[in-house]
């Protein structure tokens, strides 16, 4: 990447999507919807790989040229900034179950990009995000539900 181009990305995230064991399939609606992101310019994937865990917990990480027949999200190969580094994928793969497989992805919200770059050019700078779980909202919309009925 330029230095133009580093000053104006927009905050960039990862996903770790585990598949158990005989569901491994990274085509079909999921590739669709990444797919149709990239194309809306919403987001703009930088690295993407796959991880195996073996049963004996042994990792291995291939890129998405490596990894056979991905459908259309072979297109994204060709402008990935291969990011990750190996000490990255051991510590992503600690998480994952042994015999599992792992599509992960890097990607800038382009989305953000233009809030981002005013705000560096400003003098600001991001010091902290974060994510909030949806099972922790449903959660909390759950138990506000039951405040509610039971008058407590």
């Amino acid at each position: 990447m330029s230095e133009y181009e580093l000053s104006e990305l927009g905050p960039v995230d990862f996903l770790v999507i585990e598949f158990p064991e005989g569901q491994q399939n990274f085509t079909g609606e999921m590739a669709e919807e990444l797919l149709r992101l990239v194309d809306a310019g919403t987001i703009r994937v930088i690295d993407a790989i796959i991880l195996t865990k073996d049963e004996d917990g042994t990792v291995d990480a291939l890129e998405l040229s490596d990894a056979g027949d991905l459908g259309e999200l072979a297109e994204l190969e060709a402008g990935l900034a291969e990011l990750l580094a190996a000490d990255d994928v051991v510590h992503l793969a600690n998480a994952m179950d042994p015999g599992s497989v792992a599509g992960v992805l890097v990607y800038e919200n382009v989305w953000a990009a233009p809030f981002a770059s005013a705000a560096r050019r400003a003098g600001g700078q991001l010091i902290a995000n974060g994510r909030i779980p949806i099972q922790a909202i449903i959660a909390s919309i759950e138990a506000d539900g039951e405040l509610e009925t039971t008058g407590a």
